[in-house]
Formats: C-alpha cells, sequence, structure tokens
C-alpha cells in the first residue's frame, strides 16, 4: 500500500466563505489548475475525529462539537442546536447529499433530528441503526420505550417487541420498501412492510432483491436452518453459509451455500446442485444479466470453478475473492494455485504462471474487453494486461481502468519513491500516492490523484499540480473539465473546486 497520510483531528467551522486561488495566469496552450476553496469546518473542535462524515458527493462536511457541557452538530460551518447527547454514529447523510440526520439527547431522552427537525422522544435510539432510503426521501431507525422496541419509519412508529434485529431495518433499492427482523418472547420473526412473518428460533442474513420486489433472509429452526423468499420456505439445511444469500441483478432469481452433513452445494431457485467438500467463501456469484451463476468448490485436495454446473480444470487453490463476471457478463476470470505458482484463468484460458497473484486486484474495464491484474515474480510486482506484462516494481496500488476502457493507470513503487503509471508511462516522483484518490475524467483523456511530497499533499491532473494541503481526501470528477476534494489547510476543513483551465 502506498504512503498515505490520512485527514484526521479536525474541528468546528465558523463562516462559510469562497476564496478563489491562481497562482499564473491559464493562456490559451498552456493549461492552468484554477482553485476555489469553500472553508466548512475547522479541525480543532471536534469532538472525536470518527464523527467527521462526509456526504456521497464529497460536497458537504458534518461533525459533533462541544460548547462546554453541551453538544452540537455543524454541518457545512453552520452550528445546529446544543443537546446533553449526539449519538456517537452520528451523523449521517442521504445518498444524495441533500439531506442528514442524528440522534439526539434532551434529559433523559432521545430523538432524531433530521433536517434540523427533531422526532418523538424515547428512552433509547439503536446504534447504527439511522438510515436512508438509496433516494433520499425516507428515514427510519430502531428505537426503544421501558423494555420494547420498535422501528420508526418517517416518522411513524411500528409494532413493539422484545429486540430488533442488529442491522435492521433496511430499505429496499427503490427506497418503497422496508424490512427488520423482531424478537417476540423467545422466537425471531421478518417484518415487511408492516405485515409480520412466521416465527423461528432465530433469523439470518435479511436482503431485497436488485428491484425491490423480491424479499429473502435465512431462518433457524430448532438445529435446522433454511431460506425464505416472499413467505415462501426452502428446504431445511444442516447450514446455509453466511453471507452468501444473493439475488440476481435482474432479481429473478435467488441463491445461497448450503451444507448436509459434511457436504456443502449451491441451491439456485430451490434446486440444489451437486454436493462437495467445500464452497468458496463469497459465492456463489451471478452474472450481471442474471443468466449464469459460478462458484469455487473443492472436491479432496483440488479446487475448481463451477460455471452454470459444468465442472471447470482442477488446481491445488482457487483465490479467494477472485471469482468475478465482467460487466456485461459475457467474461469471466479466477486465480488458481498450481503447485507453488498461481495464474490467472480468463475465459478459460491460462495466463503465465506467477509467484502469486494480488488479492482483490483482478478487474475487468467496463465495456468487458480488457483486464488486469497484479503478479508477483519474487520480491518484485508486475501489472498484467490483457497478458502483457508491465515494467517490475517494489509495490503497485489500485489499479483502474478509463471508462471507455482503453486506458489503463495504477500507483507504482520504486524504493521510497511512488508514481503514477498510465497506459506503461511513469509520471513524476512522489512520496505517497493516496489511497482510493485515483481515477479518470468522465471521457477518460485526463487522470487526477493525490500525491503526497513531503509533509503536504497535492492534487495533480495530467501532471500538472496544484495546491499543497495538510491533508486531501477523495476526489470527484464533476465533468472532464472541472473535479472537487475534501481538504486540510491548518485547522480549516476545505472543499476545494478545481477547474482546468488554458487548453
Amino acid at each position: 500500500m502506498s504512503k498515505w497520510v490520512r485527514l484526521l483531528g479536525w474541528g468546528i467551522a465558523g463562516l462559510v466563505f469562497l476564496v478563489p486561488i491562481l497562482s499564473h495566469s491559464a493562456e490559451k496552450g498552456n493549461p492552468q489548475l484554477v482553485t476555489t476553496e469553500k472553508v466548512v469546518g475547522h479541525t480543532n473542535e471536534i469532538t472525536n475525529p470518527s464523527t467527521l462524515t462526509v456526504s456521497p458527493d464529497i460536497r458537504r462536511v458534518a461533525y459533533i462539537a462541544q460548547r462546554g457541557d453541551k453538544l452540537l452538530l455543524v454541518v457545512d460551518g453552520v452550528e445546529g442546536k446544543e443537546y446533553d447527547g449526539i449519538a456517537e454514529d452520528s451523523p449521517i447523510f442521504s445518498p444524495d447529499g441533500h439531506r442528514v440526520a442524528y440522534g439526539a439527547q434532551l434529559g433523559k431522552k432521545w430523538f432524531v433530528v433530521v433536517d434540523g427537525v427533531e422526532g418523538k422522544r424515547y428512552d433509547g435510539i439503536g446504534k447504527g441503526a439511522l438510515i436512508f432510503s438509496t433516494d433520499g426521501r425516507r428515514v427510519a431507525f430502531e428505537a426503544w420505550r421501558g423494555e420494547k422496541w420498535l422501528v420508526v419509519v418517517d416518522g411513524v412508529e411500528g409494532k413493539e417487541y422484545d429486540g430488533i434485529g442488529e442491522d435492521d431495518p433496511i430499505f429496499s433499492p427503490d427506497g418503497q420498501r422496508v424490512a427488520y427482523s423482531a424478537q417476540r418472547g423467545e422466537k425471531w420473526l421478518v417484518v415487511v412492510d408492516g405485515v409480520e412473518g412466521k416465527e423461528y428460533d432465530g433469523i439470518g442474513m435479511l436482503i431485497f432483491s436488485p428491484d425491490g420486489r423480491h424479499v429473502a433472509y435465512g431462518a433457524i429452526r430448532v438445529e435446522k436452518q433454511l431460506v425464505i423468499v416472499d413467505s415462501v420456505e426452502g428446504k431445511e439445511y444442516d447450514g446455509i453459509g453466511e453471507g452468501s444469500l444473493v439475488f440476481s441483478m435482474d432479481g429473478r432469481h435467488v441463491a445461497y451455500r448450503a451444507q448436509r452433513g459434511e457436504k456443502w452445494f449451491i441451491v439456485v431457485d430451490g434446486v440444489e446442485g451437486k454436493e462437495y467438500d467445500r464452497i468458496s467463501e463469497g459465492t456463489p456469484i451471478f452474472s450481471p444479466d442474471g443468466r449464469r451463476v459460478a462458484y469455487g468448490a473443492r472436491r479432496g485436495e483440488k479446487w475448481f470453478v463451477v460455471m452454470d454446473g459444468v465442472e471447470g480444470k482442477k488446481y491445488d487453490g482457487i483465490g479467494e475473492g477472485t471469482l468475478l463476471f465482467s460487466p456485461d457478463g459475457r467474461r469471466v476470470a479466477y486465480s488458481a494455485k498450481l503447485g507453488e505458482k498461481w495464474i490467472v484463468m480468463v475465459d478459460g484460458m491460462e495466463g503465465k504462471e506467477y509467484d502469486g497473484i494480488g488479492g482483490g486486484s483482478l478487474v475487468f474495464s467496463v465495456d468487458g474487453r480488457h483486464v488486469a491484474y497484479r503478479a508477483r515474480l519474487s520480491e518484485k510486482l508486475i501489472m498484467v494486461v490483457d497478458g502483457v506484462e508491465g515494467k517490475e516494481y517494489d509495490g503497485i496500488d489500485r489499479t483502474i481502468f478509463s471508462p471507455d476502457g482503453r486506458r489503463v493507470a495504477y500507483g507504482a513503487q520504486r524504493g521510497d519513491k511512488w508514481f503514477l503509471v498510465v497506459d506503461g508511462m511513469e509520471g513524476k516522483e512522489c512520496d505517497g500516492i493516496g489511497d482510493s484518490t485515483l481515477l479518470f475524467s468522465p471521457d477518460g483523456q485526463r487522470v487526477a490523484y493525490v500525491a503526497l511530497r513531503g509533509e503536504k499533499l497535492l492534487v495533480e491532473v495530467n501532471g500538472l499540480e496544484g495546491k499543497e494541503y495538510d491533508g486531501c481526501m477523495k476526489l470527484v470528477f464533476d465533468s472532464q473539465n472541472s473535479l472537487h476534494v475534501l481538504a486540510r489547510k491548518g485547522t480549516e476543513i476545505l472543499i476545494v473546486n478545481i477547474q482546468i483551465s488554458g487548453e
């Protein structure tokens, strides 16, 4: 991993204002990065760095601050009302970044504040239970009153229970439906859109299909486990693979790992597959179009991939988490072990043998035409793109393709220095490349990242260096000619807008 300076130790803001900065004139043919800073906070009064929350679009900032013995929320530099307490897992932004919510305390009572409006009082608010729907229009949380728990959706209270499941409630992807597991006495049940399901001895993973039309969950009955899809019970098994329950993207199919005795198998739409000694974690997976299903399996000492029920070539191991379909669903790739060596299998064709394949490094381009991965040769690392090896480096960081799939970029290390490699060409040396900051512009013509130079960080776009800061976070392109980043300068928290001018 690259050397990185994180944006921590922040505090409270006063007014929000703009500061335009342009160190050089941007003449035609002499491109410059024109920077505009928006101050949205200061780091020196934040009660806990973990409360610093950034909206998904990297446009808004919120955090908890202290005034004497009171706590308050600061959103975009504007202070909210003072309270006796604010929930540690607060605040949260809606996915579109337009709304903000948090739990607050006055006296012995707790309530949720949404867009500055206080809700009904309760004895407590469930930790981590406050959520927005994907479209940002709805909000839900769990609360308790006396000895009873309930779920509140858009201010409307649900029925009281003896407990609410961890990580519940959940919204469907379209935000139209809500579900959660609840405890009544010694039994558990699932509530979907206010309607109770059947009681069981326990409830497992609860999920909606991507289209929101279907809901599925695991359940325990005595010593057996089963999956329920739209209130219809599946067959009972000795075990259901943790986290294995998955819908296809079109919502038409559902699959999971199941155990009978010492054997494991995949169940797709209620139909059992062949039994094996083990099924890989992170599988099964559906192709994006939902027509194909794949998983890794072991029989005896050998591993292989099963695609649509057909077993592939036997290996000594399958790289955990490496099995993936291309975005168009036409191609499939995974890493496999041959003796002491590793290869990548793409569309049934084995690649060259290496000493190792980087976990999580296997990636397809968006159009599915290209595939890349990080490989190890003795003590060195190389990037392999469509079977073509790049140069050897001491380290290689995150790899990305441009939106059109024609270009590839990654961070590379030689000795103590890092640099960006774009289409095989090395860029300027720096002391580190920001984790998850590397990205292409929408048209694929520009690549940007945050570079560390000494103790300062700066944004670089196609070799053009921006202003230095004491801290930076994720970059976002707003258009092919503009982007923005969250940064820190001294105690100031900044939204930095960068315009590429003069071309």
